[in-house]
């Protein structure tokens, strides 16, 4: 059955492999990120290969636009069956180095971009009776390393979102958290600090692809009425 997703954060990495995947699988993506010209590209990939995308320019800390991110995907399509709340930022560093506006940015993409989803795609999943909500978290949910520590606690946050989300919500709307180990994407890019970047450069030795994700992530997605995938977590066999 064809469906419409929403995917955040789908100009690179995880969710544009996410994107790539559940369009092969037949569904309607709708793509949303700060950088339009990479959706665009992603877009004609995929209208190529047979596909349908639809682009958005998106900024996930702005509440109001990502309402009307979802409220425009619904009067287009008549509905909408799942997001993917995938946008993340990931700028490490030690508490003392006091890089505090990159915590901020952290906090602001990172928990405030969920809720910003949550709230965006609940009201049409509560009208129709069903919908798939699918927080892209992180091993950092599970775990905290040095310079990590801020990151750690937005991924826990989303984790910990995502779970009260599932708990309280009525059985038709499903929620599916997936936490990735290290993947191959530009995460690492918005580091700054000298020491974090230097440790990561080393943490990153073994790393998966990104559409190791999204093909989990369209797993979740397949499953039947009945079927609630609850949590993924998947990381190279390397990594411990």
């Amino acid at each position: 059955m064809s469906k419409v997703v929403l995917i955040t954060g789908a100009s690179s990495g995880i969710g544009r492999a996410t994107a790539i995947r559940l369009a092969a699988a037949g569904h309607r993506v709708v793509l949303g990120a700060r950088r339009e010209d990479r959706l665009t590209t992603t877009a004609k990939e995929i209208e190529a290969a047979g596909g349908t995308a639809d682009v958005r320019r998106l900024d996930v800390t702005d509440r109001a636009d990502v309402a009307a991110f979802a409220d425009e995907a619904a009067e287009r399509h008549g509905r909408i069956d799942a997001i993917v709340n995938n946008a993340g930022v990931m700028p490490l560093s030690r508490l003392d180095a006091l890089l505090v506006e990159e915590w901020d940015r952290m906090i602001d993409v990172n928990v405030r971009g969920l809720l910003h989803g949550i709230a965006a795609a609940l009201p049409h999943f509560r009208r129709q009776g069903e919908g798939h909500f699918v927080t892209v978290a992180s091993i950092g949910a599970h775990e905290v390393v040095p310079t990590a520590a801020v990151y750690c606690g937005t991924k826990h946050a989303a984790w910990a979102i995502t779970e009260g989300l599932r708990l309280e919500l009525d059985p038709g709307i499903r929620v599916t958290t997936v936490s990735p180990g290290v993947v191959e994407s530009e995460l690492a890019d918005s580091i700054s600090d000298p020491e974090a970047r230097e440790a990561m450069r080393a943490y990153r030795a073994n790393a998966i692809p990104p559409e190791s994700i999204g093909e989990a992530i369209a797993y979740a997605l397949g499953q039947p009425p009945g079927v609630d995938v609850n949590e993924l977590i998947i990381r190279p066999a390397q990594q411990r």
